[in-house]
């Protein structure tokens, strides 16, 4: 039997669709699927008259590829994966390549890089984007793991990626689990990107009294525009010219206003709070998916806790634009946010990240793809050391040039009773970062008064401690610096001894 170049364990939708468009792209395939039947359909519909070997053990899938071997594998996140793996190893050589092409933990990639590179076999942790369409027709990739493992599988992933005008939306990532952070920070910024979007239907719907053929119109103008056009833009305009066939109104409307979620949000948040770095926006839109769940509890509230009427009085066209301009200003630090927490995490985890590849590879193919990623690119480009994306020329003259309608719509939203709450996680953060002081002085005297923390000043060296409950002349004037070994801000942080 002739051997193929791939193959791939896992037959649900994004399965299949990347094992076609693997084999579309001249290589090909072998297939496994745990359950015989789904490979069945899959061997007597989509893969019909295709170069795709149907394998109905996993000794026969293995058999079946050329050395070394190049596995994806498309299962579910978790124990399924480390399952996979376990069932693969004694029957795969040295310097076979096993692909993790799910929604791993970025951590669950590192320890499985550990585990298995020792033992002579290579892994990669590589995040997809693009849902079913993408997977079959070009999605973005981002994989981890080393790169001799890369370059091995490039000539294939290359040509399976989204093609942009730059090139391919592939690129070698970084070691161990980079890979999965890129694609778990890209569904954070893909979970603000949609709270964003929400929010500007919520008012534009509820304030403004707009009918679904209104709302398709703005959202297919605003993809229009250099700042707005974008994968989700798109997406959003085309759902409200969808009409129920069975009641003959749009579908949008009869949907249950209870959003789920698979996780990589909440891990983008909790990885964000553990190498602290604000991400306020993304916080917010997960935030808001929680609050979103409990129906039954909003719908019994509504009938006991009452506000504003939630009706807009001004010019409605003018107040159009202003949400325009906040939508775009808010997604703008909802990117800052993101590409911050990648720049921490790269030198936290040494994945010497590149941000502008990394934004150039989101330009097509991915969930998150917008026009306003090739800013992106080109201002880590000129700075790669960019601290902050609000502080790029364009992105910085941009917000200040429209912070007043910003803040105008936040104003509004508030006098209707109409929750924004990433609007309002994105302007925070936006006014946070802008000023060069901030109340926490007072947070650390408070910390300092109950829990003997600690505190810096800004005339004096050192770290000091205050006995605050026996202020007098004379320790208002030699408040004294705490020792030495207390000056590290790591011991500061924890103050074990005093717990907060």
């Amino acid at each position: 039997m002739t051997q193929q170049s791939f193959g791939v364990i896992g037959l649900a939708v994004m399965g299949e669709n990347l094992a076609l468009n693997v084999e579309r792209n001249g290589f090909p395939i072998s297939v496994y699927n745990r359950t015989p039947e789904k490979t069945d359909a899959f061997m007597a519909q989509r893969a019909q008259g295709k170069n795709v070997h149907a394998a109905y053990s996993i000794e026969d899938f293995v058999k079946s590829l050329e050395r070394p071997r190049k596995i994806l594998i498309m299962v579910k996140a978790g124990a399924p994966v480390d399952a996979v793996i376990n069932q693969l190893k004694p029957l795969l050589d040295e310097g076979d390549i096993i692909i993790d092409g799910g929604n791993s933990l970025f951590d669950d990639t590192a320890r499985r890089t550990r585990e298995l590179e020792p033992e002579g076999f290579r892994f990669i942790g590589m995040g997809v984007s693009g849902g079913e369409e993408g997977a079959l027709n070009g999605p973005s990739l981002m994989p981890g793991g080393t790169k001799s493992s890369y370059e091995y599988l490039e000539p294939i992933l290359t040509k399976i990626a989204a093609q942009v005008d730059d090139g391919p939306c592939v690129t070698y990532i970084g070691p161990s689990g980079a890979g999965h952070y890129v694609k778990m920070v890209h569904n954070g910024i893909e979970y603000g990107d949609m709270q964003l979007i929400a929010e500007a239907y919520d008012l534009l719907k509820n304030a403004l009294g707009l009918d679904h053929q209104q709302l398709h119109e703005i959202f297919a103008e605003w993809n229009t525009t250099d700042e707005l056009n974008s994968y989700l833009i798109e997406i959003t305009a085309d759902i409200f010219t969808y009409i129920d066939p069975d009641i003959n109104q749009p579908l949008v409307d009869k949907i249950l206003d209870a959003a789920g979620q698979k996780g990589t949000g909440r891990w983008t948040v909790q990885s964000a709070l553990e190498l602290g770095i604000s991400i306020p926006t993304m916080t917010a839109a997960v935030n808001a998916r929680i609050m979103s769940s409990f129906k039954k509890e909003r719908v019994a509230a509504s009938e006991i806790l009452t506000g504003p009427s939630g009706k807009y009085e001004g010019d409605t066209k003018t107040f159009i634009n202003q949400i325009r301009d906040a939508l775009y200003c808010s997604k703008i630090c909802s990117y800052a946010q993101g590409m911050a927490l990648l720049s921490s995490a790269s030198k936290a985890y040494s994945y010497d990240l590149n941000l502008s590849e990394t934004a150039r590879i989101w330009k097509g193919g991915c969930i998150i793809r917008a026009g306003f990623l090739n800013k992106i690119k080109s201002a880590f480009k000129e700075n790669p050391e960019l601290p902050n994306l609000l502080l790029a020329p364009e992105f910085k003259q941009t917000i200040l040039d429209r912070q007043d309608a910003w803040r105008e719509v936040l104003s509004q939203s508030a006098k209707l009773g109409i929750p924004v709450p990433a609007f309002s996680a994105s302007l925070d953060y936006f006014d946070s970062y802008r000023r060069d002081r901030l109340p926490q002085n007072l947070t650390q005297a408070q910390r300092d008064y109950f829990g003997a923390h600690t505190y810096e000043r800004i005339d004096k060296e050192g770290f000091f401690h205050t006995e605050w409950t026996t202020l007098d002349e004379e320790t208002l004037q030699t408040s004294t610096p705490v020792p030495l070994q207390a000056q590290d801000p790591a011991v500061v942080l924890a103050a074990p001894d005093a717990p907060e």
